[in-house]
């Protein structure tokens, strides 16, 4: 029915309404910043914040479950996940696939939803080149020196470990200029508040 036919029947035509996509908060640190305390603080603080469970072709250890700490599936399964431009970003780790799946992204950022998405440096590159606009956050330790105090008061490493937790550290702390946003932990209640205020500031409220 066109617009001519419209006006004579009296029929009003409805007015498009645009969804405004949801926004992409990636966060990023070097292990032992505290990333992973934060994440789950302020997925606690925002309900209506969705956080992107990874998938990955290892198999679950102790304690993790399916669809809660990841999602489990196998390597010829990633692989052609791979092949079909599945993962939105993805690496192979000490021989386990690990990636981000681009269809729970699009759709979540299609409907207007905020997404929470927790990965390393690396990640953060390919995330940026699919989703340019993404806020993406660094948690950075105050130093060196307290990073690995952190790292070994956890009592679960070995030296050699530790010292290539550290090596690795050092790389991405000097990539932090790659974030929009660096948040230094040395305080925890203040770190968390420096990350609820990013997330107020940008997210999507319906």
């Amino acid at each position: 029915m066109n617009n001519q036919k419209l006006k004579r029947s009296g029929v009003k035509r409805a007015p498009h309404v645009s969804q405004k996509p949801g926004h992409l908060f990636v966060l990023s640190a070097p292990s032992g910043a505290g990333k992973t305390t934060l994440r789950r603080a302020i997925l606690d603080q925002f309900s209506d914040l969705l956080y992107s469970i990874s998938y990955t072709s290892r198999k679950p250890r102790n304690g993790e479950h399916d669809s809660v700490d990841y999602h489990f599936i196998g390597k010829a399964e990633f692989e052609t996940g791979i092949a079909q431009d599945r993962w939105a970003e993805w690496a192979k780790v000490h021989g386990n696939y690990y990636g981000t799946s681009a269809h729970f992204l699009n759709q979540n950022l299609a409907d207007g939803k905020n997404i929470l998405l927790d990965i390393d440096v690396q990640g953060t590159r390919q995330i940026l080149n699919r989703y340019p606009e993404s806020i993406t956050i660094f948690v950075m330790p105050p130093s060196l020196e307290i990073l690995r105090n952190r790292l070994e008061s956890r009592g679960t490493d070995s030296a050699q470990t530790i010292a290539l937790r550290l090596k690795n550290a050092k790389k991405e702390m000097a990539q932090q200029k790659l974030y929009r946003h660096v948040i230094i932990n040395d305080r925890f209640a203040d770190a968390l508040a420096q990350l609820a205020s990013i997330i107020e500031k940008y997210r999507i409220t319906r």
